[in-house]
């Protein structure tokens, strides 16, 4: 099967960021940021969507993480287009539902190019340590928006704010690796608009 990679750069006067993406990866990932959370967060979504990814690269931390997530985020969306190329052949949607204890969650996309988010999602804390919990929609938004995605999130239930989010990764990971694979049985655009 064909490794399709990407590479995706961002520098700002708050970040400088490059993040690599491999499709039909290991699910391996590295990066240099200085954000723990936020790295076990994107592990998971590499190991269950098999995505290789690699981060590298500086945030203003110093102020917060906001910028440094949404920006990751636009690089990974980024990079998950370009290594989409022209999309030939994919099965386009993917579905998640990821338990965690007393947490479930669920995830749709579609590769369409009309990005839009729909986040469903009311957790009960602000914070997992350090990182402030709202940032999970800001990454999401940004990764639709950059990818060309349609997202739902969903949050059935739960009641621990670290379940709450790793829940919604792993469903993420997991959705995005359905919907990026090849369809052996379609050699073209998967629309009857011959257009995504």
């Amino acid at each position: 099967m064909t490794k399709r990679k990407a590479t995706s750069h961002r520098k700002t006067r708050e970040t400088a960021l490059e993040v690599s993406l491999t499709i039909n990866g290991a699910g391996k990932f590295r990066s240099t940021l200085d954000i723990p959370f936020f790295n076990h967060m994107l592990e998971l979504l590499a190991h269950h969507g098999h995505f290789d990814i690699t981060i590298t690269g500086r945030g203003d931390i110093e102020v917060d993480y906001h910028h440094t997530v949404e920006d990751v985020g636009i690089c990974l969306g980024k990079a998950l287009d370009k290594a989409l190329g022209d999309k030939k052949g994919i099965v386009r949607y993917g579905s998640a539902f990821i338990p965690m204890e007393e947490t479930l969650a669920h995830c749709v996309v579609d590769i369409c190019n009309r990005p839009y988010l729909k986040y469903a999602v009311q957790c009960p804390k602000e914070k997992v340590g350090q990182f402030d919990t709202e940032l999970g929609k800001e990454f999401f938004r940004a990764l639709a928006t950059n990818a060309g995605l349609t997202m739902h999130l969903n949050l059935l239930y739960g009641t621990n704010a670290h379940h709450i989010l790793e829940v919604l990764f792993k469903a993420c990971g997991k959705a995005l690796g359905e919907a990026v694979q090849q369809d052996p049985r379609r050699k073209s655009i998967p629309s009857t608009k011959g257009i995504l």
